[in-house]
């Protein structure tokens, strides 16, 4: 059994029955009463991100976890398919373990969070930028590149993200995964 002196961030840890990953940390050790460590920390399964505070020399339960490279195959029913590009096992994942699944692409590399001793996928991770063409879009105007309006399009994931005025059908663009927000337009 680990003590809060072992706390570093990305420890995954056991609390209140929830696998936690520490996102960042603070010893403090005030001028009167004892030490304590100041934690925040976000939920494996449900990405909620939690405040706590443990004294020192507090007990915690350290669970170790693997992040591993698979690669995004196909979708089946209420699963995605996925393939270690070492061993060539695939993998079934629920849909609802992919954050963003509207973002994925046959064929892209993603990391998987595996629970280590139990061999337990927890998290897909996607990468941090898609490259899509716009398969939609409403026509752009020539020369309207000063202002910061946006638009709505459609790429060839089927998601739908807000782009400038000048982007046409056809253009690929970078896209950021995490928030869904078009990042520039890509030279072919």
């Amino acid at each position: 059994m680990a003590t809060t002196a072992d706390i570093k961030n990305g420890l995954c840890i056991k609390f209140n029955d929830k696998l936690c990953q520490i996102i960042e940390f603070q010893h403090v050790k005030p001028g009167k009463g004892p030490a304590f460590v100041r934690t925040k920390m976000r939920q494996i399964e449900t990405g909620k991100v939690l405040d706590n505070t443990f004294s020192a020399g507090h007990k915690i339960e350290i669970v170790r976890i693997e992040n591993r490279e698979y690669q995004y195959l196909f979708e089946e029913a209420e699963f995605f398919v996925f393939m270690n590009n070492e061993t060539f096992e695939q993998v079934s994942i629920p849909k609802t373990m992919v954050e963003k699944p509207e973002f994925l692409i046959e064929g892209m590399t993603c990391n998987i969070l595996f629970h280590a001793e139990e061999e337990m996928p927890l998290v897909v991770e996607l990468p941090m930028h898609i490259v899509s063409e716009v398969t939609y879009t409403e026509p752009g105007i020539k020369g309207d590149t000063a202002t910061n309006t946006m638009k709505p399009a459609t790429i060839a994931t089927g998601a739908e993200v807000r782009v400038p005025l000048f982007i046409d059908n056809g253009e690929i663009i970078k896209v950021d995964t995490r928030t869904g927000v078009y990042v520039e337009r890509v030279k072919s």
